[in-house]
């Protein structure tokens, strides 16, 4: 038996948010939840919210993280916490936590997996990672790349980086009752059936390629052995476009960083450093060739779609009983109101199916056919099957 319920409120009182959310878990499921996963605002006092929803809820494992925007089937905006709650007694859940990522990688990715359920893979067939990680740590590409070895490939991951509203200054992920910086939260589900998860972008290149010459962590320094900021003013002349340099997040927000590869992975320049480097959402690569990609204001509906769409396929003929959707906060921001235009073409493909999901720094997705690990400007969803 699987029983789900995806529930929100607007209540600005952090305590009362938690008891209004575990109030509504209590009256739609028969049994306590065996896992609840919470996106929260960054206004919101997150411990206070957790304690009063785990003692509200009587769930057994709360994991999730701040948000940048926040939405389910029924409602979506900013300031808000939602949440999903799920009791099974087919599927089997974990949660473990990676501490002090941005020291030691390997380290986090081996207390993940310490707290894995290791009798439990061999008695199902399909294995799923939900990962939610703290951006600001700076790794989240090696912390996916990392569990990948580590577990000899047998997960299929998605997820995103905790949000602070493209603040960059507290991006907290949630372990059980515990807020913690500098770390990476893994959901580890093991079912009988498939998950579906879909990714798409609907970005295309828009410049000529160039190469990586010079990085430093989160900041492209050089492309062609040039400072990247060149490539960009170069660009906006070609385009026609304005490119304010003392406002620079407008621009960049229309016209990102494509990494060549298996495709394009996405990274959205944030800021300029004032030696002329850009400063990204996350980690660049120190070699390769990249493109500056441009999209229209409907690429990312069809997008969410097209993502929607792949992930019903992966299910293999599963009803979908619910799903999870991530995006990026630099979606939400250059959609404005019409982002809820793609959260609504996502419900026509889904039908009466219910969602949850927040605004993300970055996304996470890796499976089957997808080996890129973390994007920007991304649409994912997984479907939990019935």
């Amino acid at each position: 038996m699987n029983e789900i319920t995806v529930v929100h409120t607007s209540i600005a009182d952090s305590h009362q948010a938690g008891i209004s959310l575990g109030l509504q878990m209590r009256e739609n499921l028969l049994m306590p939840p065996d896992i609840i996963i919470l996106f929260a605002a960054p206004q919101y006092n997150h411990s206070e919210l957790l304690q009063a929803l785990k003692q509200s809820s009587r769930a057994h494992l709360i994991m999730g993280c701040s948000s940048a925007g926040e939405f389910t089937s029924y409602v979506q905006g900013t300031g808000l916490a939602c949440a999903i709650a799920l009791y099974s007694n087919e599927i089997s859940f974990s949660v473990g936590i990676g501490r002090a990522l941005s020291q030691d990688c390997t380290k986090a990715a081996r207390s993940i997996i310490a707290a894995f359920q290791h009798s439990s893979p061999w008695n199902y067939k399909y294995h799923t990672l939900l990962l939610l990680a703290d951006v600001m740590s700076g790794c989240v590409e090696s912390i996916v790349q990392k569990l990948t070895l580590l577990t000899g490939g047998i997960y299929e991951t998605f997820g995103g980086g905790a949000g602070d509203n493209a603040q960059f200054s507290y991006t907290p992920v949630f372990y059980d009752t515990e807020v913690v910086t500098d770390a990476v939260v893994a959901l580890e589900i093991h079912s009988h059936k498939p998950f579906g998860i879909g990714a798409q972008h609907g970005w295309r290149p828009a410049s000529s390629p160039m190469s990586i010459t010079r990085v430093k962590g989160m900041d492209l320094i050089d492309l062609d052995d040039k400072p990247a900021l060149e490539a960009f003013r170069t660009h906006a002349k070609s385009t026609g476009q304005v490119f304010d340099e003392q406002n620079p997040l407008p621009f960049f927000l229309h016209n990102t960083l494509g990494i060549e590869g298996a495709g394009y992975h996405l990274r959205v320049p944030l800021a300029i450093n004032p030696d002329g480097s850009l400063h990204c959402a996350t980690e660049i690569p120190t070699s390769g060739t990249v493109v500056i990609m441009s999209a229209n204001d409907t690429s990312p509906i069809a997008a969410a779609r097209d993502a929607t769409k792949e992930a019903l396929r992966k299910l293999y003929g599963s009803r979908p009983a619910f799903g999870l959707f991530f995006d990026c906060v630099a979606t939400r921001i250059k959609l404005g109101t019409g982002f809820g235009c793609e959260l609504a073409a996502m419900q026509n493909t889904l039908g009466d199916v219910p969602f949850a999901g927040c605004n993300t720094h970055g996304q996470i997705a890796r499976y089957q056919g997808q080996f890129s690990s973390f994007h920007n400007c991304t649409a994912v969803v997984c479907l939990f099957p019935e």
